[in-house]
């Protein structure tokens, strides 16, 4: 059996050697083509890129896809850990001690405040990570002064009150995440501030989900010490 008949066999034992290699089929389109003449036009090959067109972009699609589920698995990951991070403290001393460190280490932020409205500011504070502030000055930061709806989660870069909320961490605050806290009816609001070195941390244009659900539990769990 001379080379184009062991070829022609094998070919025809399994086609799919040539079907699904798209440089071997190109060349023999091509090689239609040129017996076809130039003067005939063959929808196949403009069909073949076409079709190679959209399966590139499927494939970039179905990338960005498990990139992004992957992205969402890992920040679920991170605040569940934060949760049970601030679940496990026995008395308020702790739960503080935990909130600076291992909620900072976690969530991967560079600094944290316990941000807490009271009418009397009397007396030392009973932790660094406590920043107190006067009656309605939860609100006024969020929303910068201005007659707006408050979110629950507001992620922006530093804002002009940075000072306020950081205290003598704010120079180094570019980003930051506040997560405002509802202590009941008989508690003033409160404030879980984030900032982050990384002035791309935090921005409007991300998800909120997570935070919110943060939020939700921490203010919860908060309850348990303030009420």
């Amino acid at each position: 059996m001379d080379a184009v008949e062991k070829l022609k066999a094998d070919i025809l034992a399994d086609p799919s050697v040539v079907l699904e290699d798209s440089d071997v089929m190109r060349a023999l389109l091509h090689a239609q083509d040129e017996a076809n003449g130039e003067r005939v036009v063959d929808l196949r090959n403009v069909f073949l890129e076409r079709l190679e067109q959209r399966l590139e972009r499927l494939e970039d699609t179905h990338a960005s896809v498990i990139a992004a589920a992957y992205d969402n698995m890992a920040g679920t990951n991170q605040v569940q850990r934060a949760v049970l991070a601030v679940l496990e403290p026995k008395d308020f001393q702790s739960f503080l001690d935990v909130l600076q460190s291992e909620v900072a280490s976690i969530l991967g932020v560079d600094t944290v405040r316990l941000c807490i409205e009271s009418k009397s500011q009397a007396g030392g504070l009973p932790h660094a990570v406590i920043t107190p502030m006067e009656p309605g000055s939860i609100r006024e930061i969020i929303t910068n002064g201005r007659d707006v709806a408050i979110r629950k989660v507001t992620l922006r870069a530093a804002g002009p009150n940075k000072a306020r909320v950081f205290t003598a961490s704010a120079g180094r605050v570019k980003a930051e995440a506040l997560l405002r806290l509802d202590l009941g009816q008989k508690q003033l609001p409160a404030m879980l501030a984030f900032g982050s070195e990384n002035i791309d941390r935090f921005g409007p244009e991300q998800g909120v989900d997570l935070l919110t659900f943060f939020a939700e539990a921490f203010e919860r769990i908060l309850r348990r010490w303030v009420a």
